[in-house]
């Protein structure tokens, strides 16, 4: 059986595309899955947390492929890597038009971050309307939360109205994403901490709409 892709898309650069992308193949591995990511994005901000891990920890490696591709090569790479990983991951640039759409076609599920602001969450329509055209499924997950807040409120109320489905599982806003992805890790990995728990809630979801929970 083909591994099962997922796509992580976001037209506002910042939304956390990246972050979450790393950490749901982190998650996944830490399964013991095969997992393979795959960076078409040209800025290659995955690439660099990818290269960084095997520097720092190259053990931690085993499992878990890279791969980079232009757009209009992704079906070609993802045909290839699902053969032999049980998960792909395709980090996506900030856009929303024609270019993301062979990203979108080939995956299994699109995973759409949105930072606690009404501007990301505008800039979200157009993802879900691509993803739409193409007939995806797709999930909002909720990034930088600020808990009990009305902002955090007014977004997550305001995202349900999209007609998208929204992650029950969310990230905080937490400074140890963004150390941990500096240094080619995950902010779950390690000692205990509150990122461990929205890791693993976001993985088992996700693990249930891609039916390999």
């Amino acid at each position: 059986m083909a591994g099962r892709v997922i796509t992580v898309a976001q037209q506002k650069g910042g939304s956390g595309k990246t972050t979450l992308a790393a950490h749901l193949a982190l998650g996944f591995h830490g399964q013991g899955k095969r997992v393979a990511v795959v960076d078409l994005d040209p800025q290659g901000s995955l690439g660099r947390w990818f290269m960084t891990r095997i520097e720092n920890a190259p053990d931690s490696c085993e499992g878990l492929e890279f791969a980079t591709s232009s757009a209009w090569g992704i079906s070609y790479e993802v045909r290839k890597l699902s053969a032999s990983n049980d998960i792909v991951i395709i980090d996506t640039p900030p856009k929303a038009d024609s270019d993301l759409r062979p990203a979108l076609r080939v995956a299994d599920l699109v995973v759409v971050p949105v930072a606690v602001s009404h501007v990301d969450l505008w800039a979200t329509e157009g993802v879900l309307d691509l993803a739409a055209r193409e007939n995806c499924a797709t999930l909002l997950v909720m990034n930088r939360t600020r808990v009990g807040t009305r902002l955090n409120a007014e977004v997550a109320e305001a995202a349900s109205r999209l007609g998208a489905d929204v992650a029950r599982a969310s990230l905080g806003n937490r400074v140890g994403y963004a150390e941990a992805l500096g240094q080619g890790r995950g902010a779950h990995e390690g000692i205990k901490t509150p990122a461990r728990a929205e890791i693993a809630a976001l993985l088992q979801e996700v693990a249930e709409r891609l039916g390999t929970g």
